[in-house]
């Protein structure tokens, strides 16, 4: 599994030129007038305990970690919701509950299935799975099997390409193959919209968010630090949960971005 460690490099500037390139899409003609809170989407990889010699052991969190974190948000009053209810939120102005939280987990490992799930689930919240389709090839990573029990249980699947790549290197076909083939087989597989998409290492120009745009997406995350905003809808930002966070970091990164 890559990092997504490089995305963090890209900074605001790629933001700047992607919207000036493309211009932001609102979801409708009267969007501004309609609830326009920023919400906090945080960002795991892996729940398992890192093992030794771990290439990126950042990219880690431990299922203890990550119910004590989990814990700690309800204990706190946050709520954890879909990408898709933030998104209508800010196109309809359709309901949400106090402390909306999104709660994304790229790539699709084993423990979203056994660690996050049973725990999500008893608290009956949903997780967003950015799930890159080649973790489908393993039985060992994420199959479609259990695909499909983190769907039963209220998940949201989304494109996290086929393959992971660094989408600004691709050509123009190929560039297609990833964004556009990956929706369409995310929606044949599992009948689900995936309306949203995860650019691979945070890497994205203006070239692929259009990719992106045009291929019928609602919007797409990035590894840039921050709350989500719908005058970012291509562009939403995201708070890193790494492994040495725990809960005094995890809630240290939400106060600031209050």
């Amino acid at each position: 599994m890559r990092t997504l460690r490089r995305g963090a490099v890209i900074g605001a500037a790629i933001v700047a030129l992607a919207s000036a390139i493309v211009g932001p899409r609102p979801p409708q003609s009267g969007a501004a007038s309609l609830p326009a809170e920023p919400v906090p989407i945080l960002m795991y990889h892996v729940i398992a305990d890192a093992p030794p010699h771990a290439a990126f052991p950042e990219l880690f969190v431990s299922p203890k970690d990550f119910a004590a974190e989990m814990a700690w948000l309800a204990a706190s009053g946050y709520h954890a919701v879909t990408l898709q209810a933030v998104y209508d939120r800010w196109s309809e102005g359709a309901p949400l509950p106090v402390r909306p939280i999104v709660l994304s987990f790229d790539d699709g490992t084993l423990g979203d299935h056994t660690r996050a799930l049973p725990l999500l689930r008893r608290m009956h919240w949903p997780g967003v799975l950015n799930l890159r389709l080649d973790a489908l090839d393993s039985p060992f990573v994420l199959p479609a099997w259990r695909v499909r029990d983190l769907i039963a249980a209220g998940w949201e699947v989304d494109s996290h390409t086929i393959t992971h790549p660094d989408l600004t290197r691709l050509d123009d076909a190929g560039l297609w193959h990833e964004v556009h083939d990956s929706r369409v087989a995310l929606r044949r597989e599992f009948h689900v919209p995936a309306n949203f998409f995860c650019y691979p290492d945070g890497r994205f120009d203006g070239r692929v968010v259009r990719a992106v745009q045009d291929a019928g997406y609602l919007g797409a995350t990035t590894t840039l630090e921050g709350l989500a905003r719908p005058s970012q809808l291509f562009t939403l930002r995201r708070i890193r949960v790494s492994g040495t966070d725990g809960v005094r970091g995890l809630a240290a990164h939400l106060r600031a971005y209050r």
